[in-house]
């Protein structure tokens, strides 16, 4: 259910078009809610369908003009009601968990590439947040939004941290089994 709310934000944000809302998605909010582009025309459908979000009206009729969208007080609700709601932790579902596990029982050739693999995927992201944090929270964040939209980005710091300190732990440890 939370793909609608991601939507319903970008747009609180800044009213958009399903392609300004894509190119967001790949540069912001894809970082910890991802979505295809086709998963995002369907949801401004259904979120238009359901009164939560309405079409800009054109400033000049235009054919093969691309629709842009604002949030309706229906959608603003609903917002905030999610806001609120309580909602337990999501247990992890990461593929590579369970391909170590199934390696402990068939044997872990190619195992530690992958591992490898990982690490610099996690690095090179780890990085890449570290420098939008430069950028964009250098000095501190004084509003509440910015406070807020740092902490989401912390998050995926610390998340990216752990990963690349287990990451790394993993692949000592697999090299410490190629020395037995």
């Amino acid at each position: 259910m939370s793909l609608p709310h991601a939507i319903l934000t970008a747009l609180l944000e800044k009213p958009s078009s399903g392609l300004e809302l894509t190119r967001r998605f790949d540069r912001s909010i894809g970082y910890f809610w991802s979505a295809t582009h086709q998963q995002i025309y369907r949801e401004l459908g259904k979120l238009e369908q359901a009164g939560r979000i309405r079409e800009l009206p054109a400033a000049a009729p235009a054919r093969g003009q691309r629709k842009e969208y604002e949030v309706l007080p229906a959608g603003r609700e609903e917002l905030a009601a999610w806001v609120a709601r309580p909602e337990d932790p999501r247990p992890i579902r990461d593929p590579l968990l369970l391909r170590m596990r199934a390696a402990a029982v068939i044997g872990a050739k190619g195992l530690e590439a992958e591992l490898r693999r990982h690490l610099t995927l996690h690095q090179r992201q780890l990085t890449e947040y570290r420098e939008i944090e430069a950028r964009d929270f250098t000095p501190a964040p004084t509003s509440e939004a910015d406070r807020l939209r740092h902490l989401v980005l912390r998050g995926g710091i610390d998340l990216e941290t752990f990963w690349t300190g287990w990451l790394t732990r993993a692949v000592e440890e697999m090299d410490g089994d190629a020395d037995d």
